[in-house]
């Protein structure tokens, strides 16, 4: 099994964290937002923008993990927005988060794909434990999301234990998808926005019944130095509008 060493780990958040604080600046706002939202909200980022022509976004991509401990750790931020309820409950816990500005903005599904020319076409993810398979890669649970989502899904049908045993663990969802779409391992786990980002390179083998429902929580950053601009962004991301535009990238409202 693959995985980043925790020293690795602390030196990324170190760094990202530096980099941050050299970054914002009075007329900009920090949204540190899940991997698995990188297309969608640099486009909501533009047209926020555009419609608030005297502030910047900056968007901070990453494990929704990572960027809860980037927050904790002090990095400037003032909106956060996680893949799962796991990750913006911590944050909740470590008092980093205004608690009633939480709100669920979007739903994903998971999916199993596989390289683009790949013969492999598996009937359920009991087949990942086909000798044939040597490499499935997935999300670190400790610290994704997507992992977390896969782990329990993986456990629910009975193959967990085994198909684990083949793991390449990614840093986040994009990783995921880039092992796979460049033919390092034979399948992988993400969800079905990433898929959408590269159909030349890889396809959807199976969607992934998963435990819990896949809900995106969204909330300010309570050291934020920019609540009221935070507030509008959050706001924008659940209007008609932002909506729009998360569905063009495959997001599905949240069940209410």
């Amino acid at each position: 099994m693959f995985k980043l060493k925790h020293s690795l780990i602390a030196a990324v958040l170190a760094v990202s964290t530096l980099t941050l604080q050299s970054a914002a600046h009075a007329d900009e706002i920090v949204v540190s937002a899940a991997a698995s939202l990188t297309n969608a909200f640099k486009a909501i980022g533009d047209s926020y923008e555009k419609q608030h022509p005297g502030t910047k976004v900056l968007m901070n991509f990453g494990a929704s993990d990572v960027l809860m401990q980037q927050i904790v750790k002090g990095a400037p931020a003032d909106v956060f927005a996680s893949a799962d309820q796991k990750a913006m409950d911590k944050a909740i816990q470590e008092k980093v988060i205004v608690t009633e500005s939480r709100r669920d903005f979007a739903a994903n599904s998971l999916v199993l794909i596989v390289p683009k020319d790949s013969a492999f076409a598996p009937a359920s993810v009991k087949d990942l434990t086909e000798s044939s398979v040597k490499r499935v890669a997935y999300g670190d649970p400790a610290s994704v999301p997507v992992g977390r989502y896969t782990e329990g899904a993986l456990k629910e049908a009975g193959v967990w234990d085994a198909v684990s045993a083949k793991g390449v663990l990614a840093s986040n969802v994009r990783q995921s998808l880039d092992y796979v779409a460049r033919g390092e391992v034979d399948a992988g786990f993400v969800f079905s926005t990433d898929a959408a980002v590269m159909p030349d390179r890889v396809k959807v083998a199976l969607t992934v019944p998963t435990q819990t429902s896949i809900t995106y929580p969204i909330a300010q950053v309570a050291q934020s130095k920019h609540a009221a601009d935070a507030q509008q962004f959050i706001a924008y991301v659940l209007s008609p509008e932002g909506q729009k535009t998360l569905a063009q990238f495959g997001f599905r409202p949240p069940a209410k």
